[in-house]
């Protein structure tokens, strides 16, 4: 909507003010907004859309600093623009905390770009949709399963098509003979394992050492199944598939871990397994790592 647009374009020039001049002070930096609403946007009654933005940029800004810094590890939050970094905390803060009747993670990432191409540099827009996407991704990206959902909404789980998966708990033993295992981080804040996509036609074996090889860089010898997760995903064409990861244990050198440029990773390393307790992992990898970790004890 119209309206909307001009909304956002207020907000940002009132959060790049505050951030130029290092403003802090949350009541005056809502006065700016009323300023600038009174002085460029006349007409705009749209306090009910604006106000909340703002606040909630405020309130969550080291959240979505740190989420920016994840998604866009070259580039530290104040090497990054004032416009284009005001710009990708409005764009999250719409995508990760906003309504999602009200506002669609689509509308708020193209709004955001949008915004870039205006007001930032000849880079802005896709320097945006990069963080963004990558954030949208590894959101599961919402918004494409409602799509979907009109598209396929008859289709009993035993139908859906399948997608195989490959990963690994690597381990390995450096020279004083002590177990660690390779782990990969995403720009969420989880250690979880590496994975990744079977070709079509490929034998697992063969798969695994690709895909092990090509995520962090290590060459592999397959030991024993850990077990199979299994989750739906939507896909805009094929619609909504079920994707099964089947994990094996697998050794390794251990050698220096060379990490994928992928956009959903941001750090991969050796742990030794009196380590890995502490760490966030997601619930559905827990089952895998504890078996894992059971059997190399008993080794």
């Amino acid at each position: 909507m119209a309206h909307r647009h001009l909304a956002r374009s207020i907000v940002l020039q009132t959060l790049f003010e505050c951030d130029f001049r290092g403003m802090e002070d949350d009541a005056q930096i809502l006065e700016v907004l009323k300023r600038d609403i009174a002085e460029f946007a006349p007409g705009l009654a749209d306090m009910q859309f604006t106000q909340p933005l703002v606040e909630n940029v405020l309130q969550k800004k080291g959240d979505l600093d740190k989420i920016i810094e994840k998604a866009a590890p070259d580039w530290p939050i104040d090497k990054i623009s004032i416009i284009d970094r005001n710009i990708l905390r409005m764009g999250l803060s719409e995508l990760l905390f906003s309504d999602r009747t009200q506002v669609p993670p689509k509308v708020a990432i193209n709004e955001a770009i949008e915004l870039a191409k205006t007001f930032g540099g000849e880079t802005s827009g896709r320097f945006v949709n990069g963080v963004l996407g990558a954030v949208y991704k590894e959101l599961g990206e919402p918004g494409k399963e409602e799509v979907t959902k009109k598209k396929n909404k008859d289709i009993p789980f035993e139908e859906m098509p399948i997608e195989r998966l490959g990963g690994g708990v690597v381990c390995a033993k450096n020279d004083a003979g002590e177990i660690h295992i390779a782990l990969v981080h995403d720009i969420f804040g989880h250690w979880t394992l590496s994975k990744g996509h079977y070709l079509e036609g490929e034998e697992e074996v063969v798969g695994l050492k690709r895909i092990i090889k090509d995520e962090i860089g290590l060459d592999i010898e397959l030991k024993e199944k850990l077990g199979q997760n299994e989750y739906v995903a939507s896909d805009p064409e094929k619609g909504k598939i079920r994707k099964q990861v089947l994990y094996y244990l697998v050794e390794s050198p251990f050698a220096e871990i060379v990490r994928s440029a992928s956009g959903g990773l941001d750090d991969a390393r050796w742990f030794k397994l009196a380590d890995i307790v502490e760490l966030n992992f997601y619930n559905d990898i827990l089952p895998i790592i504890t078996k894992a970790v059971n059997l190399l004890l008993k080794k």
